[in-house]
């Protein structure tokens, strides 16, 4: 056996030959955990068909523990953090065209199956936000009627309006006419361009629309208990969905990021995210930061989507 190291996901001590860690699962190899592997919490071998330790009850590593892609020069990675069982979060990513779109979904962990509904949202609304720029429609348009196909297809989990799965979502796409955004929920897009950082969204939470009436601060809104309670989602129970959508052109270079509160609970400004973002490729970025928020606690799961605005597109 080699030397020990650490594990990337929890710190622990590991060894150079060893395809996962003993102690939180993670994939040591960068591929999927294997199904066979031993319950993180006690060591059994033994799972239940739907994944769970027949010893102890904790959910078995999965695929989704830590995943990462690349696509058009742009890369996104998504961990499972240190406190989860597993990663309820999703991520997609693809060229459309002279674009990067990009989707991110958060599922609701209160609600059942939530891994189930971020995956839905993040492949469906990917899948035709790439269709529908390719078949001409303005970026607008198209992020749109992604957002609706994420919202059926999540609605279509459930069993009854009382057993709904539910997520966020924010939806991005970078070309030549500019940066679209599209959003449900508190996952969030960031401009991230030294002092002209900003960011695109605006969370659908309880702590925002405090501040928004006037009712608390920003301090006061953030320190009370319901300050990360969401007031919209995707899923059966959420009512009538009110979209947001938000373009602009920028005026020069910068880096277009979408994430969950897994990381934004840690750099909620967009001038601090700007100041933590490494000079380094996408993937090396993304990793970046998901690695800062698991330093700070890894409490949430993490996804962090990181696409890099030229200054040819910003022409």
């Amino acid at each position: 056996m080699g030397a020990p190291e650490s594990c990337p996901g929890c710190g622990s001590e590991v060894f150079a030959d060893e395809a996962f860690c003993q102690a939180c699962g993670r994939s040591l190899t960068g591929e999927p955990t294997p199904t066979g592997a031993a319950c993180a919490a006690c060591g059994s071998a033994a799972f239940s068909a739907d994944g769970y330790c027949e010893q102890c009850g904790v959910l078995r590593p999965g695929d989704r523990d830590h995943v990462e892609m690349e696509a058009g020069g742009a890369a996104g990675v998504t961990d499972r953090g240190l406190r989860h069982s597993r990663n309820e979060d999703a991520m997609a990513l693809a060229v459309a065209g002279e674009s990067v779109a990009a989707v991110v979904c958060d599922g609701v962990s209160t609600s059942p199956l939530p891994q189930a509904a971020s995956q839905a949202a993040a492949d469906t609304g990917l899948k035709t936000l790439t269709e529908r720029l390719a078949a001409g429609d303005d970026p607008e348009t198209a992020t749109r009627t992604a957002l609706t196909k994420a919202v059926e297809a999540v609605t279509a989990l459930a069993q009854s309006p009382h057993d709904a799965p539910a997520c966020t979502y924010v939806s991005a796409c970078a070309g030549p006419g500019g940066v679209t955004v599209g959003w449900v929920g508190d996952s969030r897009a960031y401009w991230l361009a030294g002092d002209a950082s900003r960011q695109l969204t605006a969370d659908d939470s309880w702590a925002a629309e405090m501040v928004a009436h006037g009712a608390l601060t920003e301090a006061e809104a953030q320190a009370h208990p319901n300050a990360h309670a969401i007031v919209a989602w995707l899923g059966a129970d959420a009512g009538e969905v009110e979209q947001h959508v938000t373009a602009f052109v920028p005026e020069g270079p910068g880096t277009l990021l979408l994430c969950s509160d897994g990381l934004w609970n840690y750099y909620p400004e967009a001038t601090r995210l700007a100041s933590v973002m490494p000079s380094a490729d996408p993937l090396t970025a993304a990793r970046h930061l998901v690695r800062l928020a698991v330093d700070a606690g890894g409490r949430d799961n993490i996804t962090v989507v990181v696409i890099p605005f030229t200054q040819e597109h910003a022409q």
